[in-house]
């Protein structure tokens, strides 16, 4: 019979001589409730079993006896002949996230009727900085008001492209294609991770007409993301390592997936393991930071912030290591820029949490509450999980004045009208 976690958890914490009161004080819960755990009366959590493996020195032993996540779903890939079929619905709202089986001689998209322009470079360079705005207006303000008039401009973009000669037609279809990708960024930040996922899918298929090579294995790293947010260990490093084995990859996508790779490991327990990875990851986005600027869209965020010391906080708070995670955080935290409310507000609420599970109470609802207006704008639904995690964290100081003052602010905020 398999040895339950109560169990491992007192062998591991026998072995390494720390008395039940000394775990609880290390790892900010109360002794009546690790006895619970120990005598298997409550079932553990995945952020305890990383507290105690880092508390306890295990090597992940303890997380890795939790089973975390799911299968990726089996309509993460669309199927051979679907395409991807934009459309009004009866009531004029626009339908997407779907996908259609159209007649052979009909394309992906729908024709705007009366489009037959061929695309110039001063059509084009109109359409690539409309979506430069897009990106920045969805750095501030919820995904529902960025999906919209993104898909509708895919509708623009098909037209033009059945009426464009190359090589304008590549242009449009490679821009397109970036759209669609953002267009499943959204949706996953909206709560919707099949048309996440529906849509990278798109994303691919556009890409492939184009022959646009970076696309395909970026699509790797946002399948790994999506993992990554399901707390799925297993699935974001497997997607992020085929990510890293295409040869025609440019650097900043194989430092995208170096660095996705890097937190898994983190979801996983292993700290050497995330190291390394983060390791390569700061070498490839240096390389890529460091080529001539590209016209085309940047692929991942393009905040301008330090992506790689940011995951290292993030990883660390994965790895039962909150103490140092809010300190790489609270060091790195001013790379992000003002404007960009949305990766402001996903590491405050991070840097909140790490402070919280390293029993600083006071500095995590002055952390929170700072980040709370940016997080309540920006509607996000990843942020609003950690949010949630955080007001679990903080019960445990039912009591404490500073958690008194700022429980009814989440709340509050968790029933703002935006996210309801």
């Amino acid at each position: 019979m398999a040895e339950s976690f109560g169990a491992r958890l007192r062998a591991a914490r026998d072995v390494a001589g720390v008395s039940l009161g000394e775990l609880a004080r290390r790892v900010n819960y109360h002794k009546s409730y690790l006895s619970k755990i120990e005598n298997d009366h409550k079932p553990p959590t995945p952020a305890l079993a990383k507290l105690c493996d880092a508390a306890l020195n295990t090597g992940g032993i303890l997380a890795a006896q939790i089973v975390e996540g799911a299968a990726v779903p089996a309509d993460d890939v669309v199927a051979e002949g679907e395409n991807w079929l934009l459309g009004l619905t009866p009531a004029g709202g626009l339908r997407f996230g779907q996908s259609d089986r159209l007649p052979a001689d009909l394309a992906a998209f729908t024709v705007v009727a009366g489009s037959g322009q061929d695309a110039d470079d001063q059509v084009l360079t109109a359409l690539h900085a409309t979506f430069d705005q897009y990106r920045v207006l969805g750095m501030t303000v919820s995904p529902a008001l960025v999906l919209g008039p993104v898909i509708a401009q895919l509708h623009s973009l098909r037209s033009l492209s059945l009426a464009a000669t190359e090589p304008g037609r590549s242009a449009i279809l490679r821009l397109a294609s970036r759209m669609a990708e953002y267009a499943g960024w959204m949706s996953q930040e909206a709560g919707d991770d099949r048309a996440a996922a529906w849509w990278t899918g798109q994303a691919v298929r556009l890409a492939e007409q184009s022959l646009d090579r970076q696309i395909a294995g970026y699509a790797l790293v946002r399948k790994a993301e999506l993992a990554l947010y399901r707390q799925d260990a297993i699935a974001t490093i497997e997607l992020a390592a085929r990510a890293q084995l295409d040869p025609a990859a440019a650097p900043r996508v194989l430092g995208l997936a170096a660095r996705c790779e890097a937190q898994g490991h983190a979801l996983a327990g292993d700290l050497d393991a995330c190291l390394r990875a983060l390791d390569r990851a700061a070498e490839l986005l240096a390389r890529a930071a460091a080529e001539p600027v590209s016209s085309e869209p940047v692929l991942g965020s393009s905040g301008g912030s330090d992506e790689v010391r940011l995951a290292l906080g993030w990883s660390l708070f994965d790895l039962g290591r909150p103490e140092q995670a809010a300190a790489v955080l609270d060091q790195h935290l001013v790379s992000i820029p003002a404007f960009s409310r949305r990766a402001r507000a996903r590491f405050g609420v991070r840097q909140a949490l790490a402070y919280g599970q390293a029993g600083e109470v006071d500095q995590a609802c002055v952390v929170v509450r700072a980040a709370l207006d940016d997080a309540v704008r920006v509607d996000s639904a990843t942020i609003r999980a950690d949010l949630r995690y955080l007001v679990r964290v903080l019960s445990r100081w039912p009591t404490h004045d500073a958690v008194r003052r700022t429980q009814p602010l989440l709340l509050d905020a968790l029933n703002s009208p935006t996210w309801d």
